[in-house]
């Protein structure tokens, strides 16, 4: 039984960042992506039991959001980062799966990492994080280094959305058709 501590709100800054990007793509009739609640127990509270202090873990999540964007099914993870190599640790190998299963029934799954010293914003198509994946089996670490990402798909804030994560859906959907 995993027990839930702080460690879990370490990228809420960021989600908050994805949830009024996805609040302001709603209001331009651009998608409807919502946030996945991770079901959890309660076991205790603060005195004025306003705030859980301890909890476990049902059952492992899928991904932190699931929507739709003009037509295309999505679902992806938030992911921090602190230094310039990421560890696929970070990827839980249910959320894989579920990603996986997700692209093979039509739908888009990819990553957003914020590379917190950088303050960049990546977007990662499930096919790049598969190679990141696959070449572990070869030998190689089990991370990626951030100056092996493709720029194109850095982010860049527009308007009301800050993680402007329909650009990079636009680059992925576009390799698709290629």
């Amino acid at each position: 039984m995993a027990t839930w501590n702080s460690r879990g709100l370490r990228g809420s800054t960021f989600e908050d960042l994805i949830n009024s990007t996805n609040e302001y793509y709603r209001k331009q009739n651009l998608g409807l992506v919502q946030k996945i609640p991770t079901p959890i127990t309660p076991l205790k509270f603060n005195s004025e039991k306003k705030l859980i202090t301890e909890a476990y873990f049902e059952k492992d999540s899928t991904v932190d959001y699931i929507g739709v964007v003009q037509s295309v099914p999505i679902c992806f993870d938030a992911k921090e980062c602190k230094t310039d190599t990421f560890a696929l640790q970070n990827i839980h190998e249910h959320q894989y799966k579920f990603m996986e299963e997700f692209e093979s029934q039509g739908g888009v799954s990819f990553l957003l990492i914020h590379f917190t010293m950088r303050n960049d914003m990546y977007y990662m198509p499930f096919v790049e994080l598969k190679k990141y994946i696959e070449r572990v089996k070869e030998g190689h670490p089990k991370n990626f280094k951030y100056v092996e990402l493709a720029d194109e798909y850095f982010l860049k804030p527009s308007g009301g959305a800050v993680v402007n994560y329909l650009q990079g859906l636009a680059l992925d959907l576009e390799s698709r058709d290629e």
